[in-house]
């Protein structure tokens, strides 16, 4: 049963406002002060908490490196080619809760909580965050072309007393791109250990065609959300497997399929008048990325900001190609990822060779095979160890890959 918090105990977003005030809500961080619109809803007492439904964390950038056996002195010959980033966990815990709307126009619509804690429990850069997410969230909903069905959907937010920053978001579906590469694993596993290669080969063939289906629109849906961020000059900088919510995850509803892009405490304002002065405390890694790489210029750090959320993009294509397809355990995002970048130095023609020997990953080589190789071409291309040869979002979504796979 959902549980309405007392009204006492909550304030909307901005503590300089009462949960009654009809201000908008404002963001509380120096230079990121942004007013929400007015449709946002701002009052505690028109929500309902429900339950935990789960907990994650970010991952923050540490330190940088040079490639496996340079120097960390680059000379000019490098710029712009793949760097190893030391990555560990960071310390602000977002919680997750359902709940729904009780008053106004959009009473009864369902609604996903999402809990950045107070300063006290996640210092600054917690607030930042939250912050950060109202911003890039009421910025790309402000357009005159309506919302991005690609995108989750802001409805509102409040603030406790305690000071924990509490986001609602329309509730469009429960399971992420993660949550459907491992069930589409495990039924992998199960098919095989029980002879369905041998003696249910029509029915295999029928389970492979409808998976290519899915993931196809799966990957159409997540780069039209990135797409049009780009086109409003914002970058996503968190997207992988846990980032995309699926609104079913049942390959016979995937004409029904809609992927939407969530966890934006991280993107990135890249307007030009954004890019001049000392960078925010949350871009500063993707900043010093982009000097590494001979990005100094306005220009060209944005053209490195696109294209590094087109790297990310392509590990999840990557992602995407080979866990649903392959048995539980045979391959996870990392191991994917260090067989790219350090094994294979981002040779995607060497990759392919190596799963072609291998039995247990012949259906994801299969699925790039589709189209004359369209797959590991635009994996390539994604994966550019020089992000000045990527392509932009709109690009990989008009790439034949993109089509063949639904044909």
């Amino acid at each position: 049963m959902l549980l309405a918090p007392p009204p006492d105990w909550l304030l909307p977003v901005g503590r300089i406002y009462r949960p009654n005030s009809p201000a908008p809500i404002r963001t509380r961080t120096r230079t990121t002060r942004l007013c929400c619109r007015a449709s946002l809803i701002t009052n505690s007492d028109s929500f309902e908490v429900g339950r935990l439904i789960g907990s994650y964390g970010f991952m923050n950038i540490t330190s940088f490196s040079g490639s496996p056996g340079t120097d960390n002195e680059y000379s000019s010959g490098d710029l712009g080619q793949l760097r190893v980033q030391d990555v560990g966990e960071g310390s602000v815990k977002i919680r997750l809760y359902d709940g729904r709307v009780t008053q106004g126009p959009l009473k009864g619509t369902p609604v996903v909580f999402k809990v950045y804690p107070g300063q006290r429990a996640g210092g600054i850069e917690a607030d930042m965050m939250a912050a950060n997410e109202l911003n890039a969230h009421t910025s790309l909903q402000d357009s005159s072309d309506g919302i991005c069905q690609n995108l989750v959907t802001l409805i509102g937010g409040f603030e406790t007393r305690t000071g924990e920053q509490w986001l609602a978001f329309r509730s469009d579906g429960k399971y992420s791109a993660a949550d459907y590469a491992k069930v589409m694993s495990e039924r992998v596993s199960k098919s095989r250990a029980g002879g369905g290669q041998v003696w249910n080969k029509f029915e295999q063939e029928e389970t492979i065609k409808r998976r290519r289906y899915f993931v196809t629109k799966l990957l159409q849906g997540t780069m039209r959300g990135l797409a049009y961020m780009h086109d409003r000059e914002r970058l996503h900088q968190s997207l992988g497997p846990a980032s995309v919510i699926l609104n079913t995850i049942v390959e016979r509803e995937a004409i029904y399929l809609v992927p939407r892009l969530r966890d934006l405490a991280f993107s990135v304002d890249i307007r030009y008048s954004n890019l001049e002065g000392r960078p925010g405390l949350l871009s500063e890694g993707l900043w010093r990325r982009a000097s590494t790489a001979g990005a100094f210029t306005p220009m060209d750090k944005r053209a490195f900001g696109l294209a590094d959320d087109i790297y990310a993009a392509g590990l999840f294509f990557a992602y995407l190609a080979f866990v649903p397809f392959c048995e539980e355990g045979t391959m996870d995002g990392l191991s994917l990822q260090r067989l790219l970048e350090s094994t294979f130095q981002l040779d995607i023609g060497a990759t392919r060779e190596y799963c072609l020997a291998d039995d247990g990953l012949l259906d994801a080589v299969k699925f790039l095979d589709l189209g004359d190789g369209a797959g590991w071409e635009l994996l390539q291309a994604m994966l550019n160890p020089d992000f000045r040869k990527r392509p932009m979002a709109q690009t990989v979504l008009n790439h034949r890959f993109m089509t063949v796979g639904v044909l």
